[in-house]
């Protein structure tokens, strides 16, 4: 049995080696194939002819070409020099050479992204987390961005609370963009085919953003997420949390002067805060947003910081 998927390896390798390209499936090379997924996903970004475009892993070009032929700019990030090549060697010699700006390396090392109006991706699901927030905090603003993601990650950015899928990446998302779920995609159209089912997302940054300190946002969250179906009551005696949240208030309270009585406890304070308000049984899976900007507006009002 051992020889046999053994076989199977050696033949796939070799159909890919005679392609001309031996994808690394590990880094997550899944080329998109299907040409009436792209054009969906296209028709779905609404591109306009001024518009440049910001691709992330356009692999062999299947999708960037469709983009050139319709929009002023292309620019498309690729880590592997190899399918850079091949996306070069694709687009020379023809009017579409002037139009695409290749970067090669890994995007999230990017201190700072170039300016682009739309995003269209097919991406490396291990990036999809890093690459949504590294988009939502990009600045200038952008009209929308158009992903494929693997499906339970999709879903997770649209759960609601109360979703067995509701998490930190949820409330995040939602916090900062309007998210919808445009189509399902099958594995068979992808090559190689991956090992799960994917969905394609259209992401539409909030402009203006809420006036809030998303640092500070984030830190609350991800305390309220760490034990999702724990009580904030339970969440907030974590002693590495009270740890950096006493750091924090004195700080706050030698910028502000205020002295601190030598048997000060900022559990007991907190404790007393999250009762008083109605948060000590509530749990970090069934809040809403205005549950967690309640929560922070309580929390910064008294001192406490998360950043």
């Amino acid at each position: 049995m051992p020889k046999v998927k053994s076989e199977k390896k050696s033949r796939e390798h070799t159909a890919r080696v005679k392609q001309g390209v031996c994808f690394n499936t590990q880094v997550g090379q899944h080329i998109l194939k299907n040409p009436l997924v792209v054009k969906t996903m296209l028709e779905k970004a609404a591109l306009r002819p001024t518009d440049t475009v910001l691709e992330i892993g356009p692999g062999t070009g299947n999708m960037t070409v469709k983009i050139l032929e319709n929009v002023k700019k292309v620019v498309a990030c690729e880590i592997d020099p190899r399918l850079a090549a091949e996306l070069q060697k694709r687009v020379q010699g023809t009017p579409m050479q002037r139009k695409l700006q290749l970067m090669v390396g890994d995007v999230l090392k990017v201190e700072q992204l170039p300016f682009f109006d739309i995003c269209v991706a097919n991406l490396p699901y291990q990036i999809s987390s890093p690459i949504v927030f590294k988009l939502l905090l990009h600045r200038p603003f952008f009209r929308c961005a158009v992903l494929m993601f693997q499906r339970e990650f999709a879903h997770r950015l649209v759960a609601k609370p109360g979703d067995k899928l509701y998490c930190r990446l949820s409330v995040n998302t939602q916090l900062l963009a309007r998210v919808d779920l445009l189509m399902k995609v099958g594995k068979n159209n992808f090559k190689p085919p991956p090992k799960v089912e994917s969905n394609v997302v259209r992401i539409e940054p909030k402009n203006p953003p809420p006036a809030i300190n998303f640092t500070e946002w984030d830190g609350l969250v991800r305390i309220g997420f760490l034990r999702k179906n724990k009580t904030l009551g339970a969440a907030f005696k974590n002693n590495s949390v009270l740890e950096m949240l006493e750091k924090n208030y004195r700080i706050h309270c030698s910028l502000t002067n205020e002295t601190l009585p030598e048997d000060f406890s900022l559990k007991d304070m907190i404790n007393e805060l999250l009762q008083k308000n109605g948060f000590s049984d509530k749990r970090a899976r069934t809040m809403d947003m205005d549950d967690f900007l309640a929560l922070l507006h309580l929390f910064n009002s008294n001192g406490i910081h998360f950043a």
